[in-house]
C-alpha cells in the first residue's frame, strides 16, 4: 500500500518540529519520492548524519511500505 507524502511530512516533524519538508511524488505511484528537509537539528551533522536522522524518524518504513526516497537535506542557512 502506498504511503501518502503527507504521511512522511508528519513522521520527520514528529522527530524534527522545526523542519521544513518539502516532498515530490516522481512517480505519481506513492512510492517514489523525493524530499528536501531543512533542520537546525542538522547543524554540525555530516550529511549521512542528517539523512540517518530523517530515515530514523521514517520508522523503519523504508523499503517496505516507502519504496524509494531521493533524500536531500540542509541546516538553515546552509
Amino acid at each position: 500500500m502506498p504511503m501518502p507524502a503527507s504521511e512522511i511530512e508528519r513522521m520527520i516533524k514528529a522527530v524534527l518540529p522545526d523542519a521544513t519538508v518539502e516532498i515530490k511524488d516522481l512517480a505519481g505511484d506513492g512510492d517514489h519520492y523525493a524530499a528536501h528537509v531543512v533542520s537546525s537539528a542538522f547543524k554540525g551533522k555530516s550529511r549521512v548524519q542528517q539523512h540517518q536522522l530523517v530515515y530514523s524518524a521514517l520508522g523503519g518504513r523504508m523499503g517496505d511500505v516507502l519504496h524509494a526516497l531521493q533524500l536531500t537535506t540542509a541546516a538553515p542557512g546552509d
